[in-house]
């Protein structure tokens, strides 16, 4: 918000796959002082209450969801639309990269319908091959197009985050909820030029290294005290499975697994046994 001031200005938000709710949260702390502004999180997970947020708990695929979200605006479309949204990562760059454009496509859909004129999106993205794809594909909805990579976030890390500004749709664009994948979209499309998407470094550059360690000790010599998360996820789907890890109980080479350990290695990596 500093570098791109998001926030002036918005009286309608959105948060896309919202859960546990830190951009909720971010976005209360800046948005309350005014009593017009009305902040929707969305997420198929439930959260925790949050001062100043309404709670949609739904799918950002669904036509239902975004008319729900206009429903709580009163007919009205959103200023600023979010989505810190990722998967459970693989830590197989590749997976994780496509996965995650996936993600952020579906998450463009749903915005087409409930972002107005001039509105600003802001999301998550993996780094890799579609990036340039991806940012070819987000310039036909945005005037202004960057990815930025916080201070906060990890220099060994792949995310960034686009910042689109200024949406003006091409002209008799008419938004509809597309669910086919990535891949359909580079086949069909023309050998695309030779792109250089923009690139920004976000925060105080003399400020702390996410992928540095520093010792406890504070400049005042006071004693450190660990603060936990503000709000952890209420029911991940990796619930069983970290259960059963801090125990020791999930399978191990050489042993045979039972169902239910079977069962909770799925839920870890997000996969069906259906």
């Amino acid at each position: 918000d500093t570098t791109f001031e998001l926030c002036p200005g918005v009286k309608k938000a959105v948060d896309l796959c919202a859960a546990p709710g830190s951009w909720s949260q971010v976005l209360s702390r800046k948005l309350r002082y005014d009593y017009d502004v009305k902040i929707v999180a969305v997420d198929l997970q439930a959260m925790a209450p949050l001062p100043g947020v309404i709670q949609l708990q739904g799918d950002i695929t669904e036509i239902s969801t975004a008319r729900k979200i206009i429903n709580h605006f009163e007919g009205e479309k959103a200023d600023l639309v979010v989505c810190d949204g990722a998967p459970d990562v693989t830590g197989l760059h590749d997976i994780d990269e496509y996965i995650q454009a996936e993600l952020l496509l579906s998450a463009l859909n749903i915005t087409t319908h409930i972002l107005k004129d001039g509105g600003t999106y802001v999301a998550k993205i993996f780094r890799g091959k579609d990036t340039t794809l991806l940012y070819a594909q987000l310039k036909l909805f945005f005037k202004h197009v960057v990815v930025a990579k916080p201070r906060s976030s990890r220099n060994s890390s792949i995310e960034s985050f686009v910042v689109c500004q200024v949406y003006s749709p091409p002209e008799g664009y008419k938004p509809f909820m597309y669910t086919g994948s990535l891949d359909r979209l580079r086949d069909a499309a023309e050998e695309p030029n030779r792109t250089l998407v923009p690139f920004v470094v976000c925060g105080d550059l003399a400020g702390f290294d996410s992928d540095r360690t520093y010792p406890l000790e504070l400049d005042d010599k006071k004693e450190y005290e660990f603060c936990g998360p503000v709000q952890p996820p209420i029911d991940p789907p990796y619930k069983t499975a970290g259960g059963m890890k801090k125990k020791g109980e999930l399978a191990k080479p050489g042993r045979e697994t039972g169902s239910s350990e079977q069962e909770a290695i799925a839920g870890f990596s997000g996969i069906s046994l259906q």
